[in-house]
């Protein structure tokens, strides 16, 4: 028995054993990994190495006391055959999130291979987070449980471009370009049948499909442009394929609008500025730079002075922001299936200040979008691009409702 005036002896090592019991569980740190599966060399290599910053970027600043988010990179050298070998890497290191963005084609081999592989293993399922594959028949058709886009797809955008030239009446020969995969291809489609609804006076003067990321030199294809009389291009091309197409409009002086859904991204703000075409080039995005609450905390401005670069693909804050409050919602159950449910109709407020939701129907991602267009930098243009000196500038919102599209997804439960 000790009296009141003296104290229990502690040795050190029994000290430190009663601490380590005392922390329990509760004291226990969360790591949520994520395998960011998307192509790190090739043509592409440029266009994903700067997704990959903005994961790890985010990764570090939703990182916190109790828990914490690590990005697991994986080339798969834009093949669907290599994706399959990373994403069976990354489930056998025991990585439950798997995040994909460039290709769709690669996209819809990831959702096929997860959908097979959680159905065998009830126990290891995981879930598939894609922020740039925007084929329409993944939230549709080929759409699963598993599977949440956090981009507009392709006809979601080409009804937001479409609207915006539908009112543009000096555009009336329109070029059609695109790559020759899934994604171009509905691109393509949408454009036709959009722009038939729309404006039937347009006159379609060219329609090209051309490989993606093999070609070095589009001035053949710029010269069949010029060749047409067009006054506009639509495009859905992206990386080098847009930069390149870009670069060779600037060495032929073709003098016409550009409308794109990838000219905010690495590369293509330069190629931009060499056409000197100012504000003439529109890209449809969920927001940009210069809009109104994009560096409200600073976001914009952090980013760029780690990686040089603009935070160019706010839909990855808002997957891994959407992901940290389905942990939230979740204590204790970091399972696919759990953080599933809690993703599945979450609505999320966007660093422009708008609501946006992943409809549960297709686990679609409904959000505003915004068409801009790149020239110099003018009064309330705080950020340029690449140092061009040129900046975005928004020239009208789309409403997130008005983005949505009727889906054919037969949601399977969970």
């Amino acid at each position: 028995m000790f009296s009141r005036f003296t104290r229990p002896i502690c040795l050190p090592v029994f000290c430190l054993l009663a601490l380590l019991l005392g922390s329990g569980p509760a004291q226990a740190a969360e790591t949520i990994r994520i395998a960011f599966i998307d192509a790190l060399s090739g043509g592409a290599a440029a266009v994903t190495q700067n997704g990959l910053n903005h994961f790890r970027f985010m990764a570090e600043r939703l990182s916190k006391a109790g828990r914490s988010y690590e990005i697991v990179a994986y080339d798969n050298k834009l093949s669907p055959q290599e994706s399959i070998v990373a994403a069976q890497k990354a489930l056998d290191a025991g990585i439950r999130i798997i995040a994909q963005g460039n290709s769709s084609a690669v996209a819809a081999a990831l959702v096929d291979f997860l959908d097979k592989h959680n159905e065998r293993n009830p126990g290891q399922q995981a879930l598939f987070l894609n922020y740039a594959a925007i084929d329409p028949a993944l939230t549709n058709d080929k759409c699963s449980p598993w599977h949440f886009r956090f981009d507009a797809h392709a006809d979601m955008k080409m009804q937001a471009l479409t609207n915006f030239l539908a009112g543009k009446a000096a555009v009336k020969r329109v070029y059609l370009i695109n790559q020759d995969y899934s994604f171009g291809q509905a691109v393509r489609k949408s454009a036709l049948d959009m722009l038939q609804a729309k404006r039937p006076d347009i006159q379609i003067v060219g329609d090209e499909l051309h490989q993606m990321a093999k070609i070095t030199d589009f001035s053949p294809y710029v010269a069949k442009i010029k060749a047409s009389g067009a006054d506009s291009v639509i495009t859905g091309n992206w990386g080098n394929d847009l930069a390149l197409l870009l670069k060779a409009a600037a060495d032929a002086g073709l003098n016409l609008d550009w409308y794109t859904y990838y000219a905010s991204g690495i590369g293509s703000p330069t190629a931009v500025r060499q056409t000197g075409l100012a504000h003439r080039v529109y890209g449809v995005i969920e927001g940009q730079a210069n809009d109104p609450g994009a560096d409200a905390d600073g976001i914009e401005s952090a980013y760029r002075a780690r990686f040089q670069g603009s935070f160019n693909v706010p839909r990855i804050r808002a997957l891994m922001e959407m992901l940290d409050q389905a942990v939230s919602r979740s204590p204790g159950d970091l399972s696919a299936r759990a953080l599933a449910r809690a993703l599945s109709g979450a609505e999320y407020r966007t660093m422009y200040g708008a609501t946006a939701q992943l409809r549960r129907a297709d686990h679609q991602l409904l959000q505003d979008l915004v068409i801009a267009s790149l020239g110099p930098l003018q009064d309330g243009m705080k950020f340029d691009e690449e140092a061009t000196g040129w900046g975005w500038r928004s020239m009208g919102r789309i409403a997130a409702q008005a983005t949505a599209l009727p889906t054919s997804c037969k949601m399977p439960a969970l």
